[in-house]
C-alpha cells in the first residue's frame, strides 16, 4: 500500500469551513503583540540558556502574553493573528488539564494545518474526545506496563552492546549523539515495532525529517510543508509493509499487538495504526535522544551531581530521571486551541484563539522548582516537570519505556567510563523539538 498524499493536499484543506478542527479567532479585541517577542528566527535559534533569559521576563512581567506569528510556520497564514503565550508552570497545568476549553483536535503546532495532515502524522494527539479515549484505548490494550516490562531485558542488552561500541575507543573521543544518543532508543522502537533490518534506517531518517521542518540543514532548500509531507508519507508506507509483514508472520512485537487489539470490538484501521507509527517514530526516539544529550552535558558542567548519583545508583536514580527531563525539556512547545471563552493570566481568551505551552519555561519557574537554573538530581519535586506535558488526557503514553531507556543507558555509561566531558552541542533549528544534531564526547577509555 502506498500512501498518497503531497503539498498541494494543503491549499485545498487548510481553510475547510465545515472542519470542526478549524476554528477561525474571532474579535478585533486583542491587545497588541507583546514587545518582548519570542516568535522570531533568531530567538529559536538562541541556546535554552539565552532563551530562558527573555522566558524569565515574560514570567515575571506578562506570564500570558499576546505575540506575533511565528517566523518558522510550516504552512505560513498571512490572516494569522497570533496566539497567547504560556510560560508559567500554573498556567502550563491549567490548560493542560481543561480539555474541555482548551483542545488538541486542531493540531499541536503553531500552524492551522489541515486535518488529513494532523490525521496522517500525530493520531490521538491531535484528537479531543471521545474520538482520542477511543483510540487512545485501543492503543494502550497492546502498549501497557506488562509489554513495557517485558522488554527491559532488551533495553539493558541495547544500552550495554551500544556503550561497548565505543567504550574502549583508543581516540576517546566521539560524536555523542551519532554513536549513543540516537542509537538506543531508534533500536528499541524499531525491536517493539518489529521493523525489520532493512526498514530501519529510512524509519530513523523519516523520523528526524517531521520535527525538523525549520532547520536549514535539514531542509536543504525544500519548502517545510514539502519535507513534513514526505517524511510522514514515506513513514506510512513502511508501516504499511510492516503490517502486510505482521499479517502474514505475527510475531512477539507492538504492530503484531495493534493489529489484535480490540476494545468494545472495534480495531484499529491501518490508517490508524500508521498514524500512531509516524506519532511514536518522533516521539519514542528524539525526546530520549535529546534528554541523554543534554543529560551528560550537564554531568560535565555539574560533575558534582555524576558523583552523587554515583554513590547509590540503583536507590537514586528514578528521582534523578525526572530531574534529567526537567533539565532538558526536550519538547519546547505544544499548542491547544480554545473552544470556550475563558480566563488565563488575566486576558479573556476566546474560542479559536491558539494557546502555546512553553515547557522549558514551566521547567524553570522559580515559583516551583528552587534555584531552577541548577542540574539538582536530589531535588525534592522533580517530578513536578512538565517535560511530559502538564497532565490531562495526553499525558505522555510512553513516558515509562522513555524512563527505562535513560536509566539502562547511564547505568552504563557512568560505571564504564565515568571520566568523560562533552564540547557544545549543535542544535536542531526549530521551535517544537530542542534537539542536538551533533555533539562532541569526550573520554578516558575504558581498559
Amino acid at each position: 500500500m502506498t500512501t498518497t498524499f503531497d503539498a498541494t493536499d494543503f491549499e485545498s484543506e487548510m481553510y475547510d469551513p465545515d472542519a470542526v478542527h478549524m476554528i477561525p479567532a474571532t474579535g478585533d479585541r486583542k491587545p497588541e503583540h507583546y514587545p518582548v517577542d519570542i516568535s522570531t528566527k533568531a530567538f529559536w535559534n538562541q541556546t535554552s540558556e539565552q532563551r530562558e533569559e527573555t522566558f524569565r521576563v515574560l514570567r515575571e512581567e506578562q506570564p500570558v502574553s499576546w505575540q506575533r506569528p511565528v517566523d518558522d510556520a510550516v504552512t505560513p497564514d498571512p490572516d494569522d493573528p497570533g496566539y497567547w503565550a504560556v510560560v508559567k508552570h500554573a498556567d502550563i497545568v491549567k490548560v493542560s488539564r481543561d480539555n474541555e476549553t482548551f483542545v488538541s483536535g486542531q493540531g499541536v503546532l503553531f500552524d492551522l494545518l489541515p486535518p488529513i495532515f494532523l490525521e496522517l502524522t500525530q493520531s490521538f494527539l491531535a484528537m479531543d474526545n471521545p474520538k482520542h479515549d477511543r483510540l487512545r484505548k485501543l492503543v494502550a490494550s497492546a502498549f501497557t506496563p506488562k509489554q513495557v516490562k517485558s522488554i527491559e531485558d532488551k533495553v539493558e542488552l541495547a544500552a550495554k552492546e551500544i556503550v561497548d561500541g565505543f567504550a574502549s575507543d583508543p581516540s576517546g573521543e566521539i560524536d555523542f549523539v551519532a554513536r549513543c544518543a540516537k542509537v538506543l532508543p531508534t533500536r528499541i522502537f524499531c525491536d517493539i515495532m518489529g521493523i525489520p533490518e532493512h526498514l530501519r534506517e529510512d524509519t530513523e531518517r523519516n523520523a528526524g525529517d517531521v520535527v525538523a521542518w525549520a532547520d536549514d540543514e535539514v531542509l536543504a532548500g525544500r519548502a517545510a510543508d514539502e519535507v513534513q509531507v514526505q517524511a510522514a508519507t514515506n513513514l506510512h508506507d513502511i508501516a504499511a509493509e510492516l503490517i502486510e509483514l505482521k499479517k502474514n508472520e505475527p510475531g512477539d512485537d507492538l504492530v503484531t499487538a495493534l493489529i489484535n487489539a480490540e476494545v468494545d470490538g472495534r480495531h484499529l484501521d491501518e490508517f490508524e495504526i500508521g498514524s500512531f507509527f509516524v506519532l511514536m517514530a518522533v516521539a519514542g526516539t528524539d525526546t530520549t535522544r535529546h534528554t541523554s544529550a543534554f543529560t551528560v552535558r550537564a554531568f560535565t558542567h555539574f560533575p558534582e551531581q555524576k558523583k552523587w548519583l554515583m554513590e547509590d545508583y540503583d536507590g537514586r536514580i528514578n528521582n534523578a530521571i525526572e530531574e534529567f527531563i526537567r533539565y532538558a525539556c526536550p519538547v519546547m512547545t505544544f499548542r491547544r486551541t480554545a473552544v470556550a471563552e475563558t480566563e488565563l493570566g488575566g486576558h479573556t481568551v476566546i474560542p479559536g484563539d491558539k494557546v502555546v505551552l512553553f515547557y522549558p519555561s514551566g521547567c524553570m519557574d522559580a515559583d516551583v522548582f528552587e534555584n531552577p537554573e541548577q542540574f539538582d538530581l536530589s531535588r525534592p519535586n522533580a517530578k513536578e516537570h512538565v517535560g511530559f506535558g502538564g497532565g490531562g488526557v495526553h499525558f505522555c503514553l510512553g513516558n515509562q519505556l522513555a524512563k527505562s531507556m535513560l536509566r539502562a543507558l547511564f547505568r552504563e555509561l557512568l560505571f564504564r567510563i565515568p571520566e568523560f566531558e562533552v564540547g557544545e552541542p549543535e542544535l536542531l533549528g526549530t521551535n517544537f523539538m530542542r534537539g542536538v544534531k551533533r555533539m562532541p564526547f569526550r573520554f578516558t577509555p575504558e581498559k
